[in-house]
């Protein structure tokens, strides 16, 4: 981490303002006393999926309009396993 003077922060702020947005953080000092913590701020990557790219990516070996499970085997999943 950079540490730097009150002083020397005033004069030469876009210098490292520059450092904090490149990821360092800094410690600004008074009398060689900590004063302040400059950290960057995470940005959030913007979202570049785009709808439909798997088009065609995709083949299904069933027809999804049928059930799953054949109609007879139904009640096994009722909570007590009688026939409704």
């Amino acid at each position: 981490m950079k540490t730097t003077n009150i002083s020397e922060f005033k004069n030469h702020f876009n210098r490292f303002i520059s450092i904090v947005e490149n990821g360092k953080e800094m410690e600004v000092l008074r009398k060689d006393i900590p004063i302040a913590r400059i950290i960057p701020v995470t940005r959030k990557r913007k979202n570049n999926t785009i709808l439909g790219c798997g088009k065609g990516s995709v083949k299904y070996n069933v027809d999804l309009t049928q059930p799953f499970i054949p109609l007879n085997d139904w009640n096994m999943l009722s909570s007590d396993g009688n026939k409704s």
